[in-house]
């Protein structure tokens, strides 16, 4: 046995968890809207409990995002407490139960509802407790707070499958409380991560043009009006979660949508337009604050689709963002440039034409099947695209750095 745990920690893709969980991410984004497209257009029937709208919505919300979100916790967390991280057979058997959890959520008509239930939820469980283990260990009082976005997901994922099974009309509830979760992850963590990149590569620029420090402009580091800005979207995004239809809830978004934006222009994205894979990152965020403000509006403007809202969120800054991270990560903890080739920035290029024709299939006409159908192939060709250029390097044996890269 002890050979055994040794021989599976040797392999490279169970090294440190960006590599098994952004393969799968990505891989399962991918198949998941196909079989969800085929599904809309009539071609299959899905043997879920879950209708195929909720599948779908589950899917992508606590199946493909969820799996990123794991992938990107696993190899950040050792750069926090300085532990070494989750590898070998602890990483094979939470991959395992992700990917367990998947097959449950498709087949779960075929199965008991206490299983599919059981099974499903049972990645995110363990999840929470390795982030917590691993937190609490080290000490590292600063991401404490990570944890209560992973509870709410555990809790929403509960929340959907109580509605599918017919105990609890929970799913609408579920699903936001999902959304509202990863646009506040995306807030705190991109916050960090978006300004903190950009003020290296500058600094760095700077210094290869000889300029003094003073005479380069950087992003500024987080102060008082940034956690007003970030508590303000927050709450707008947890008050519509409860409350989706309340007109002042529209106001508290379009507040912290502004916000977002204010924060944003204040990072300096333009003058990162030569480093693709920096300047996506910015797009990302950006698409947070549109999506937001959509939502806004939504509440305040009936000729506002809360579902263009809800895909300008999910598809622009989730996709966007878990694209960008996923390929930068990949690239700088396997030893390589951090350089966006050829594919990495048509990867980019799909998911954006992806959003673009799904927030336009938002409002009715005789066109909107064939734009959703046209968002559908851009957004499965962009992951595919991603699983076949990144999988031989999340497989392979490169040097695998768990300090990162920015």
């Amino acid at each position: 046995m002890t050979t055994f745990r040794t021989n599976l920690r040797s392999l490279p893709f169970l090294m440190v968890g960006f590599r098994p969980f952004f393969l799968a991410a990505a891989t399962w984004s991918a198949v998941a809207l196909a079989l969800w497209i085929a599904a809309l257009a009539g071609g299959i029937d899905l043997p879920s409990r879950f209708d195929p709208l909720s599948w779908h919505i589950h899917e992508m919300l606590l199946g493909f995002v969820l799996a990123e979100i794991a992938g990107f916790l696993l190899t950040a967390i050792p750069n926090w407490t300085g532990r070494a991280p989750v590898a070998g057979v602890p990483l094979a058997l939470l991959l395992a139960l992700w990917v367990a959890g998947r097959v449950a959520c498709l087949v779960s008509a075929m199965l008991p509802a206490w299983l599919g239930v059981s099974v499903d939820l049972s990645f995110v469980v363990a999840l929470d407790l390795v982030v917590a283990r691993e937190l609490f260990t080290a000490g590292n009082r600063r991401n404490y707070p990570l944890l209560a976005p992973l509870v709410v997901l555990t809790i929403a994922n509960l929340l959907m499958h109580l509605q599918a099974v017919g105990l609890a009309a929970t799913s609408d509830l579920g699903w936001r409380l999902g959304v509202a979760c990863v646009s506040v992850l995306i807030s705190v963590i991109g916050g960090r991560i978006v300004p903190a990149f950009t003020r290296n590569w500058l600094r760095a620029r700077g210094a290869v043009a000889n300029l003094p420090a003073a005479l380069i402009r950087v992003p500024p580091e987080m102060g008082t009006l940034d956690r007003v800005a970030l508590g303000v979207l927050h709450a707008g995004l947890f008050a519509w979660a409860f409350l989706p239809d309340a007109p002042a809830v529209g106001v508290l978004l379009l507040a912290g949508a502004a916000l977002q934006f204010w924060r944003l222009a204040r990072w300096r994205g333009v003058a990162t337009a030569g480093d693709v894979l920096l300047a996506v990152l910015h797009v990302g965020y950006l698409w947070l604050s549109v999506g937001v403000g959509l939502l806004g509006l939504s509440l305040l403007v009936p000729a506002v689709p809360s579902t263009a809202a809800i895909h300008a969120m999910t598809g622009g800054a989730f996709g966007t963002m878990l694209l960008a991270v996923m390929s930068r990560a990949t690239l700088g903890h396997t030893g390589r440039a951090l350089h966006a080739d050829g594919a990495t920035v048509t990867i980019y290029a799909l998911v954006t034409v992806a959003v673009l024709l799904r927030i336009a299939a938002a409002w009715p006409g005789a066109l909107t099947m064939d734009l959703l159908e046209a968002a559908s192939a851009a957004w499965i060709a962009a992951f595919t695209l991603f699983a076949a250029h990144y999988g031989p390097m999340l497989l392979g044996d490169s040097l695998s750095r768990i300090s990162g890269r920015g």
